[in-house]
């Protein structure tokens, strides 16, 4: 695996077709600083801009967890009141919506706990592939904070409002795994010694794809979860005749028609 950039709490890296973004700052369980919200746009433009880069997935460093919440020695000095809470969810939220925004199917590879704005980081993913010994919570109801409604909305998008309320009136840290796939909240469980091969493996399978389909597909995804007079359905129209206007759809049909795996370039 090759390094392309660090910090301290932050690394990406990048291998053949697959980027990698870690939360490295283990001896915390990852909890997420504001440092790290702050470099994230900067490590998802240039993933982005990568055209060998088909697929990005999240994950944590160590053994403990994928992302054990925010990092709650910063809440004394930069989350003291609704006054700094707004700067705080400023950078966190620009770092949150270029992973929304981000083109390419984005993965989280879960660990350990995933607890708090873990969670919010694993549901901004397209996929969340989870090791038998993760926990799921999110305890906010025993920090007194308010949990902002976009992230509100996104988790009842997946899991609906019954297992959304059992969320945050429980303050539960130790949801199972299991107990996330019967949610919804997470789309595959294998063994932890599997963990890395099984995601790896998956997002290799996603890149040999066609990536204008894919960005096709996840943007009508977005779009048609938002009410129909937010929908943006030009946006989907252009996507589509891009699809159809490019190199790779050529190459798609002639790979079939001679019985071979097709060779895509995103373009």
């Amino acid at each position: 695996m090759t390094e392309t950039a660090t910090t301290e709490k932050l690394l990406l890296q990048k291998d053949g077709p697959i980027g990698w973004i870690t939360f490295n700052q283990p001896e915390k369980r990852n909890a997420v600083s504001q440092e790290m919200w702050q470099r994230m746009p900067e490590y998802v433009a240039d993933l982005a801009g990568d055209p060998a880069i088909r697929v990005v997935i999240l994950r944590g460093a160590g053994e403990a967890a994928f992302v054990a919440g925010a990092d709650i020695s910063q809440f004394k000095d930069r989350r003291r009141n609704a006054a700094d809470e707004e700067e705080y969810r400023r950078i966190s939220g620009a770092g949150s919506e270029s992973l929304a925004h981000l083109g390419k199917p984005l993965v989280a590879m879960i660990h350990g706990f995933c607890i708090g704005g873990g969670v919010s980081i694993a549901i901004t993913c397209d996929l969340r592939i989870a090791a038998d010994d993760a926990r799921f919570g999110i305890p906010a109801a025993r920090l007194g904070l308010g949990y902002h409604y976009k992230g509100m909305e996104k988790l009842m998008s997946l899991i609906g409002p019954a297992y959304t309320k059992e969320l945050f009136f429980t303050a539960r840290t130790d949801f199972s795994a299991q107990d996330a796939l019967r949610m919804g909240l997470v789309n595959q469980v294998v063994p932890k010694a599997d963990l890395e091969r099984f995601t790896r493996d998956y997002a290799l399978t996603m890149s040999r794809n066609a990536p204008l389909t894919l960005r096709s597909a996840k943007a009508s995804v977005e779009q048609l979860l938002r009410p129909e007079d937010r929908r943006d359905y030009a946006l989907l129209d252009r996507l589509i005749k891009d699809c159809f206007d490019s190199q790779d759809y050529q190459e798609g049909v002639k790979a079939f028609s001679e019985k071979r795996r097709p060779q895509f370039q995103g373009c």
